[in-house]
């Protein structure tokens, strides 16, 4: 081999070292721009999705602030009875039970976007059992304002004085009740836990005396068991435990009953709150008598009472007739106290049975003139004097 192909040759070697040395310098530079192009893009995806993140929050913010925390500065929603229709959230019912039966009844059109708005805008957790009036047409957000407002109620006031049978006939006719006989058949055999309704002798209306007069608000769904037990708290709260313990200085033994139907017999008498005690005085006075004629109370308002029940409404005037109606509640033909209340009193009459004015008074008659007060006699010629008096008036 000559020098010059020997030269060729190491030529051609180096010329190949050459080469193989370029490719192994550009292959780091290649693998470093993959790399960095990775992590551009990835940069570029984290920094997106923040981005997204950072807007969805604003919006989401910016509509609570609107729609739920701002609420209270909004006018309430409220929609007439007759333009909406009745929808019940059940006591302790999940955001998912209430979004089904809003989509059962065709309130919403899709469950999982209510469930999803309810959650992001916080209504989850403050819906409020009851009675709502609501409408097919409200938004989302109007229909979880409703449902997370007070239940709409009905407000009824019951008179002090008024029988059983007349406060029926009042919550029906404010639409407290739907049906008076299911109102009546569960007044009668319902069981209450109350120490006062322990022990009832059998009547008629076993309630008569006890539902409490006083401005009630009820549900609109109100069961008559719901209606019944807090009218029957309400007594029990008023029937204060200083009543129950001034019973034991009556002139005669009395059981709580008793001292219900003695307060409604003065609730029906007594229309002047300063003769309540002293009307509570008189009937005692007679109920401890010796003479067996004057143990006979004689009231005026125990014969209305049997009025009411035989023809539905009060007499103007009690005739001599109507004295001689032979029933247990006729306190002229029979003895004692009537077998039970003849009205619903309330807590003025309660008070005045339990603590009556002492005073030899036995009998008494209404003035007439207006101011609702009464003329009190010790004797039955000073009664006859006050009869003839005011009679004329």
């Amino acid at each position: 081999m000559d020098w010059q192909d020997i030269r060729g040759e190491g030529k051609a070697k180096t010329a190949g070292a050459v080469k193989k040395s370029t490719k192994s310098a550009k292959a780091p530079k290649k693998k470093k721009y993959k790399k960095l192009k990775r992590f551009t893009i990835f940069l570029f995806v984290v920094v997106f999705l923040i981005a997204v993140g950072v807007v969805c929050a604003t919006i989401s913010y910016d509509y609570v602030m609107k729609n739920y925390l701002d609420a209270s500065t909004r006018p309430e929603i409220v929609i007439d009875e007759s333009q909406g229709v009745e929808f019940v959230v059940e006591r302790g019912a999940s955001t998912t039970q209430i979004a089904k039966k809003l989509m059962e009844n065709g309130l919403i059109q899709n469950e999982t976007v209510f469930k999803l708005l309810s959650k992001i805008n916080g209504y989850d957790g403050t819906y409020k059992s009851g009675t709502h009036i609501v409408r097919k047409d409200l938004t989302y957000d109007e229909m979880m304002r409703v449902l997370s407002s007070n239940a709409v109620t009905r407000k009824v006031m019951i008179p002090e004085g008024k029988t059983f049978t007349q406060i029926v006939d009042i919550l029906y006719n404010n639409k407290i009740i739907k049906d008076k006989e299911a109102f009546i058949k569960a007044a009668n055999t319902e069981e209450f836990d109350y120490d006062f309704l322990k022990g009832l002798p059998d009547r008629k209306y076993r309630l008569e005396g006890y539902l409490f007069p006083d401005t009630y608000e009820y549900d609109y769904n109100a069961s008559n068991r719901e209606v019944l037990t807090k009218m029957l708290d309400n007594f029990d709260k008023k029937f204060k435990q200083q009543y129950r313990d001034m019973m034991a200085d009556l002139p005669v033994e009395m059981t709580m009953d008793k001292v219900v139907i003695m307060a409604s017999i003065i609730e029906r008498e007594a229309r002047d709150p300063d003769d309540r005690h002293i009307i509570a005085g008189v009937l005692y006075n007679r109920l401890t008598n010796k003479d067996k004629t004057l143990r006979k109370l004689q009231v005026d308002a125990t014969i209305q009472y049997i009025l009411l029940n035989k023809t539905g409404s009060y007499k103007d005037r009690v005739l001599y007739e109507d004295l001689e109606i032979d029933d247990p509640y006729n306190t002229y033909l029979y003895e004692g106290l009537p077998p039970g209340p003849i009205s619903c009193p309330g807590e003025a009459s309660i008070k005045a049975a339990v603590n009556p004015d002492s005073t030899n008074y036995l009998y008494y008659v209404a003035k007439g003139d207006g101011t609702g007060g009464h003329a009190f006699a010790r004797t039955f010629k000073e009664h006859q004097a006050n009869i003839k008096k005011y009679s004329q008036k």
